[in-house]
């Protein structure tokens, strides 16, 4: 997201604590809404049970620190999932699949040349994306995870 559309939009950013994790904490834009609430703006790449525009409560730790994130107050509905490219598919074909996502309302962002986080809407088809995304895992083109501490879905009938 350009700084000026986050600008005009009043974003923040707050975080989450990471456990078990490479990295301490993680952080996300996010619309404050008043009264230590917050909408997140982006997905998570590292963090559970997260999602986009989610509302959860933040609070610093200390004056003029950024707000971490405490509770989700309230779910959007949206669902993260986490994609890991192998080596040998180039940016071209990684775009190329993850564009075929957009019939089910699932959106990409990425992390790093081969992270990605996919943003499944309300209104898509989780389970055509999971199962699109094991016919891939199983042809070796990739590796993905749910962004929450429940297991992967099974393949969707």
């Amino acid at each position: 997201m350009p700084n000026d559309c986050r600008e005009s939009e009043g974003l923040v950013k707050v975080f989450v604590e990471l456990r078990d994790a490479a990295f301490g904490s993680e952080s996300f834009w996010a619309k404050p809404l008043g009264n230590d609430l917050y909408e997140l703006r982006n997905s998570p790449w590292y963090a559970f049970d997260l999602h986009f525009y989610d509302v959860v409560r933040a609070m610093p730790d200390k004056q003029g620190e950024k707000p971490r994130i405490i509770e989700v107050v309230h779910r959007s509905g949206h669902k993260t999932l986490r994609v890991l490219f192998s080596a040998d598919v180039n940016e071209e074909g990684r775009l190329e699949m993850l564009r075929s996502l957009h019939e089910w309302r699932a959106f990409h962002e990425n992390c790093n040349d081969r992270l990605y986080a996919v943003d499944v809407e309300p209104d898509g088809d989780y389970g055509a994306v999971c199962d699109q995304l094991t016919a891939w895992e199983q042809a070796g083109r990739l590796v993905y995870e749910t962004g929450t501490t429940v297991p992967n879905p099974p393949p969707h009938p």
